[in-house]
């Protein structure tokens, strides 16, 4: 291994740990543990690629104190998920982009994960139907065994695409609700006051944020996370 290419798991290994001590001082303990676990491996990866013993004694140092701190955060959670107190927000700004569903949802997913149900009223437009195709997309490249949602013909469509890849959408439809939120079976319960439509219309199909989400611009809104140990279908 070069060691430019050790330097550069050094760099992404400070990024994510740098990411992961963020989100641990605003409480988004959850995600801190995802940012911690990945940012850890990396820097043990960089260990066993170092040689000089200083060096090597400075990341053991360093990959201790970031495993002692992420075990306290899974602790604290596990705790609030068993009391049925775990509530976590994150406040999405005006214009503030980052927030693809790969990163928004990634933290609560799980081997786990068998059904998600996602009760939204406002999955009507042509956006919002590829908003819940990409929503789909995610959860099939994070091994989700079924999903269910809310029209027609498009939703049908998807229905099929969906079960070539052994996934089963059940539709269901009413007149009355408007609520919005996603649950998933590993007891996560996540409620986008926006639902999954919080990004913004594109300035054009040639600008940047058109394909990636994570560069696309948001609406403002609040996501508020809780866990329960009984989660019921919507």
């Amino acid at each position: 291994m070069t060691q430019n290419h050790v330097a550069g798991m050094e760099t992404s290994a400070i990024s994510v740990l740098k990411r992961a001590v963020e989100l641990d001082n605003s409480g988004r303990f959850q995600e801190s543990l995802v940012c911690y676990q990945e940012g850890i491996q990396l820097l043990m990866d960089v260990l066993k690629a170092v040689k000089d013993d200083s060096k090597r004694g400075h990341f053991r140092v360093k990959i201790k104190g970031y495993m002692d701190r992420a075990e306290q955060i899974k602790v604290h959670v596990n705790q609030m998920k068993e009391d049925g107190k775990y509530h976590e927000q994150i406040r999405i700004a005006e214009d503030a982009t980052g927030y693809s569903y790969e990163v928004l949802f990634k933290p609560y997913m799980s081997s786990l994960l068998t059904e998600v149900w996602v009760q939204d009223p406002y999955i009507r437009h042509t956006h919002q139907l590829y908003n819940f195709l990409r929503f789909s997309e995610m959860l099939l490249k994070a091994s989700c065994k079924a999903a269910s949602g809310q029209q027609s013909g498009a939703l049908a469509e998807l229905k099929e695409s969906l079960s070539a890849q052994g996934v089963t959408l059940d539709l269901q439809y009413s007149s009355t609700i408007h609520d919005r939120e996603i649950r998933f079976d590993n007891g996560w319960i996540i409620k986008i006051g926006r639902g999954l439509d919080y990004f913004k219309r594109p300035q054009g199909r040639f600008s940047i944020g058109y394909c990636d989400y994570d560069l696309r611009q948001c609406h403002e809104t609040n996501v508020d996370i809780f866990h329960t140990k009984h989660t019921k279908t919507l």
